[in-house]
């Protein structure tokens, strides 16, 4: 009954290897999105991230540290990824 109201809605950005990290850390700081799928360019899919919504960026980020850096190992081997950003918006009902 929480999520009466809520809408989702999803997006896809493309970015390079050296770009993804950065990337990674501006989407879990805003607070609205609430998973993250990496994918190679090709679309297949390498890492699914569900986030927690209205998490403090601080700890997000420091929970998932081991998943940053399996992400700055993948970062560091492909020239293009893409992210699949679910996003969460509490609209009027």
């Amino acid at each position: 009954m929480g999520d009466q109201g809520k809408r989702t809605w999803t997006e896809e950005i493309e970015v390079n290897g050296a770009q993804l990290m950065e990337r990674i850390r501006e989407l879990i700081a805003e607070g609205k999105v609430r998973r993250l799928r990496i994918m190679a360019a090709d679309g297949s899919l390498i890492l699914e991230i569900p986030l927690v919504v209205g998490a403090i960026a601080g700890s997000a980020v420091a929970l998932g540290a081991p998943l940053l850096a399996v992400l700055g190992a993948f970062a560091a081997l492909v020239a293009r990824a893409k992210i699949e950003i679910v996003r969460e918006d509490a609209g009027t009902p």
